[in-house]
């Protein structure tokens, strides 16, 4: 599993601190593009829930965290009275059918969540298809079916009139739906727009000034270093953002200090993809701000000569903070 440090961090931390508890281990491979997770999931299984609730259109990262909610608390050694088994609640004859070895090592293992958490998702598209065609709510379908068998959901033509079964469907769905604490900030809708918007915009050019509400435009003069965008239609690193955000309904400032000003600051264990990283050394030097994508990755316009792309989260070395978007009236100045 990647490895996840959990510490809770403070405005002003020192930047070997925030990329520790910020940073999660990408290795080699290519950022993973996965849905918004706004739902609180352990740290050590957020990966894991990010990726399985992705595994097909019916299932979402935050449907798949409160499913394993309501069944273990997210305890992989639970156990039930009549059998089921680990984190994501298997009976053995449904564990032998469809368990998978996600994690490679050779077993399938219930205990293990690197096993049973894909299983579940996995399980989740296959049920999903087999109760396709019965009428009423198909995410409603595909839970009762989780929950009492996809025959008993074909027989009734829809949820089974079980007070069990019936009430699981309605938790894990008012859960699913729950926007993130507060209600102030960017909800998980606005934040995958944002992100989606952004993703459209890969291989557009740097251009220091460029990017506004509408999109790419002429950049102006000029950086510290002297740079001008002035003959180039792009984007620099907060302009990207502000369009990004902008599509998603919510208006940012212009600057990436003013843009992290404007932003509710977010703990490792709450991040999520379209969430906004910001570099500098204090809140008021703030350089730089990307956009994070998931898995240790962001999407941003890092500088002259460059276009819009994905880089590790760790790219500079002065990572100050992550934070989530404020809706407000604010205009671009």
């Amino acid at each position: 599993m990647r490895a996840t440090a959990v510490a809770a961090i403070g405005v002003g931390a020192t930047a070997a601190v925030v990329v520790a508890a910020l940073v999660q281990a990408g290795g080699d491979s290519s950022p993973i593009g996965t849905a918004a997770l706004s739902a609180s999931v352990p740290a050590e299984y957020r990966s894991l829930v990010e990726e399985a609730g992705n595994s097909c259109p019916e299932v979402s990262p935050n449907l798949l965290a409160a499913l394993l909610q309501q069944e273990s608390g997210f305890n992989p050694k639970a156990s039930s009275p009549v059998g089921a088994q680990g984190i994501a609640q298997f009976m053995p004859s449904t564990w032998e059918s469809h368990g998978i070895d996600a994690n490679d090592d050779g077993k399938r293992d219930v205990w293990d969540p690197e096993d049973a958490i894909p299983s579940s998702g996995k399980y989740l598209c296959t049920i999903a298809k087999e109760v396709d065609d019965v009428p009423g709510d198909k995410r409603s379908n595909m839970l009762a079916a989780y929950n009492a068998g996809s025959g008993a959901v074909k027989k009734y033509g829809g949820v089974p009139p079980y007070k069990e079964t019936q009430n699981y469907v309605q938790t894990i769905s008012a859960a699913a739906d729950k926007q993130p604490s507060g209600g102030k900030s960017a909800t998980t809708e606005q934040a995958a727009i944002a992100l989606r918007a952004a993703e459209q915009k890969l291989g557009t050019p740097y251009s220091w000034g460029g990017g506004n509400a509408a999109g790419a435009s002429t950049g102006i003069c000029c950086s510290p270093n002297g740079s001008t965008g002035t003959g180039t239609v792009g984007f620099d690193c907060s302009g990207l953002a502000l369009y990004a955000y902008a599509k998603a309904g919510i208006s940012l400032p212009r600057t990436a200090a003013q843009q992290y000003a404007a932003s509710k600051p977010v703990q490792p264990g709450e991040m999520r993809p379209g969430d906004l990283v910001f570099y500098g050394a204090t809140a008021g030097s703030i350089h730089h701000v990307g956009i994070f994508v998931g898995d240790g990755w962001i999407i941003n316009a890092p500088r002259p000569g460059t276009e819009v792309r994905y880089d590790p989260m760790d790219m500079m070395s002065d990572l100050f903070a992550v934070a989530r978007p404020i809706p407000s009236t604010n205009k671009e100045i």
